[in-house]
């Protein structure tokens, strides 16, 4: 049966993104006939031990509690889970010196689906016709943003600036505050900190000055922290959580160790926070009420706060030093190669300056030689024209063992050095 689709349904049928090259790799692992590949692709987080144990010991607890029928056997709120409200407003004013009341909180299941809810609440056409864009005001960001709208011309991104470290082989995004258009045609602005896929930081001047701008215009913000503290903590970095009248807070326990349950978190003001919460109802309810109950208890007891800091954000913080390290001593020295700067997350990306192929070619190449990663391409949703700098990176997962990355780095720079040798630079 081949049903006809609607315009919404034919945009939405089709993966975008890392999602559509996923299905390559996973064909690449599946056809590998004996082949040890080392994936280097995975944005699946590590199961740690000690988290892993800890959601077991909350688990337990709720079996053994009077809550658990309640919880598992009924509907809930469409806000969310009561205990898990509370336990997130009380840790929260607690670290931040807020004044947040349950009305400032909206759980989701998972925060991706918080940014499609904003981005066809806040952008798209209104009422009268006029098109609301929704901004990325850095580009490259996260690859999901590239489907949460129904309106897919609503999608605007910006180049950045480069600082760029060459002796180092080093380099950093910025926003390009002289490009970056915010203005009465904008529904909202979307943009992650610490940034998946490059780790990039936006600094506290950054978000304010974003803030700023499309508080002008009455423009909702919506700061994914899905790496941010207090958990899962994967900032390398000192930051600072950044609240205001118009920016929307959003959080995810998934690199927590909580992927599979589907827990994101809303923070901001009440009028947005209800405006979510609506979309939520109509949409699919609420969600999953056993990862919201099990995450009460671990946040309300500080252990997640405490394993994210002190378990969680280590692993990974190694694991870039090992990509660090071992690109700098296997890299060939004449190759204009360039790291982004390792401010959190679970990624490290990489930037080959005068690339002499696509990044998907060059993905092409990498698996030749073993081992998978993901083509940069795809982490720049909404660019306006064409700028041969998306197609010149690549993203690297923090996620598998030590000995894995540092030979996968290996491999990485002997084709690196191959295809520059080979190839005539554009």
């Amino acid at each position: 049966m081949n049903p006809a689709l609607t315009r919404f349904g034919e945009q939405m049928s089709h993966l975008t993104g890392v999602r559509a090259i996923m299905k390559d790799i996973i064909e690449t692992l599946q056809a590998g006939q004996g082949r040890e590949f080392i994936n280097l692709s995975a944005g699946n987080p590590v199961i740690l031990p000690e988290v892993e144990q800890l959601w077991r010991d909350c688990t337990a607890e709720l079996l053994a509690s009077s809550d658990y029928g309640e919880v598992v056997c009924r509907y809930g709120s469409s806000q969310g889970y009561q205990p898990l409200i509370e336990a997130i407003r009380d840790d929260f004013n607690r670290r931040y010196g807020l004044s947040l009341t349950d009305r400032n909180i909206l759980i989701t299941p998972g925060s991706q689906s918080i940014y499609f809810y904003a981005a066809n609440a806040f952008g798209g056409y209104t009422a009268n016709g006029q098109l609301k864009r929704i901004v990325l005001p850095l580009s490259p960001d996260y690859t999901g943003y590239g489907g949460v709208s129904l309106v897919k011309e609503a999608l605007v991104s910006y180049k950045p600036t480069l600082d760029i470290d060459a002796a180092n082989h080093q380099f950093k995004y910025r926003p390009d505050f002289s490009q970056l258009e915010i203005d009465e045609n904008v529904g909202c602005v979307i943009f992650s900190r610490p940034c998946n896929p490059t780790g990039n930081v936006l600094s506290d001047t950054e978000v304010r000055q974003i803030a700023a701008l499309a508080e002008t215009y009455n423009i909702p913000v919506l700061v994914d922290s899905a790496y941010a503290p207090p958990f899962p903590a994967l900032n390398f970095t000192e930051m600072t959580p950044i609240f205001g009248p118009n920016i929307l807070h959003c959080l995810s326990l998934s690199k927590a160790g909580l992927p599979g349950e589907r827990i994101g978190v809303a923070i901001g003001p009440e009028p947005l926070i209800r405006v979510l919460e609506s979309f939520q109802t109509n949409l699919c309810i609420h969600s999953s009420r056993y990862g919201q109950a099990i995450a009460a208890r671990a946040i309300a007891s500080g252990a997640l706060g405490e394993i994210a800091a002190n378990v969680v954000r280590p692993h990974y913080q190694k694991k870039f030093d090992v990509v660090d390290a071992t690109l700098h001593e296997a890299m060939p020295k004449d190759v204009p190669w360039f790291l982004h700067r390792g401010e959190g997350a679970i990624f490290a990306w990489l930037w080959f300056q005068d690339l002499p192929m696509t990044d998907w070619e060059l993905y092409q190449e990498i698996k030749r030689s073993g081992v998978i990663v993901v083509p940069g391409e795809p982490f720049f949703p909404g660019l306006q024209g064409e700028w041969r700098h998306a197609k010149q990176c690549i993203r690297v997962s923090l996620t598998a063992t030590d000995d894995e990355i540092a030979t996968g780095m290996r491999h990485l720079a002997q084709t690196i050095e191959q295809v520059y040798q080979k190839m005539p630079v554009c």
